[in-house]
């Protein structure tokens, strides 16, 4: 369904978000991502498996400890885990979980919240 909105509220609405996400959006343990480790939580939880950190590297244009680093904050709040690849033991898979399901999708009903609130 295509949404139209104009450049102001969509910049609104990405304030807004954001905002509600350093604020805790309610919540005790809503870590603060920057924009580069939210970017790779929804391409993990958006975009079909698997993923691995070679691959999320050059999706986003970083180096492999960049991902590595921002795994790490996400795996402390067990959004997301790895392990090896049994096939090619180079190769890390990043896997999701449950709790990372959850906050994805609690992040898209804020979304939805939030475009909600924009002024018309």
């Amino acid at each position: 369904m295509p949404v139209d909105i104009k450049p102001a509220q969509a910049l609104t609405l990405t304030h807004d978000v954001a905002y509600a996400l350093v604020l805790g959006a309610g919540a005790d343990d809503v870590p603060d991502f920057s924009m580069r480790q939210l970017a790779m939580l929804l391409t993990i939880y958006l975009e079909p498996p698997p993923h691995t950190v070679r691959g999320m590297a050059k999706k986003l244009g970083v180096t492999k400890p960049v991902i590595t680093r921002g795994l790490d904050t996400m795996g402390k709040h067990d959004l997301v885990a790895r392990r090896r690849d049994e096939k090619d033991r180079r190769n890390v898979i990043i896997q999701r979980t449950v709790k990372g399901a959850l906050f994805v999708e609690k992040l898209g009903d804020l979304v939805v919240a939030k475009a909600r609130e924009l002024p018309r």
